[in-house]
């Protein structure tokens, strides 16, 4: 099908669309990342006390902010190291409801990021019919998951990919991937 553009969406586009961008950008495909949420969420020092940020902020500058606020706590629970990750791939956070790009495939993480992403698409006024998949594996938010996460959107994109005729194989290819990793998948097409 040639190259799809693919974009992989979660909460805060900190950990499991920060992991996918990188594993699939090594693998070559043309990939984005975005989160959804009104800020960017970091665990801080208790559940009820995450570290917040605006989507504006730099994945350094938040690095800064939490080796000040504490550096063996955000060492020892992998934030500073995953920040390093990701400021390596682009320079901060973004917003899919600000994205201007068109995608083939948008990959979302959890139900409710692929809620709030059909939302944001039927809202857009564009008059145009270019179709977009948009498609949903649930990813728990933990490091561990994020990785298997990854792997899993790629085996995925790759289906895709080496699929001749995507809208009519659509259903095939998710229905024998949903199979094959053995978790839900939810799927809708959107137009640009």
């Amino acid at each position: 099908m040639g190259d799809l553009n693919i974009a992989v969406v979660c909460s805060s586009n900190q950990n499991r669309s920060m992991e996918a961008h990188a594993f699939l950008s090594k693998k070559g495909f043309r990939v984005k990342s975005f989160g959804t949420g009104s800020q960017v969420k970091l665990p801080g020092p208790a559940p009820d006390k995450p570290n917040v940020y605006d989507f504006g902020t730099t994945y350094d500058q938040m690095h800064k902010d939490l080796t000040q606020k504490d550096l063996a706590l955000y060492t020892q629970n992998g934030i500073l190291h995953m920040l390093d990750r990701n400021k390596r791939i682009k320079p901060r956070p973004e917003r899919f409801q600000s994205a201007k790009e068109r995608f083939d495939i948008v990959v979302t993480c959890e139900e409710r990021v692929y809620d709030q992403v059909v939302e944001d698409l039927e809202t857009r006024d564009s008059g145009a019919d270019a179709p977009v998949h948009v498609i949903n594996i649930d990813i728990q938010d933990n490091h561990e998951e994020a990785t298997i996460g990854a792997f899993l959107i790629c085996d995925l994109c790759q289906m895709l990919q080496d699929s001749d005729d995507l809208e009519n194989e659509m259903d095939e290819i998710l229905q024998a991937f949903e199979e094959k990793c053995n978790r839900p998948i939810l799927h809708t097409v959107s137009f640009y």
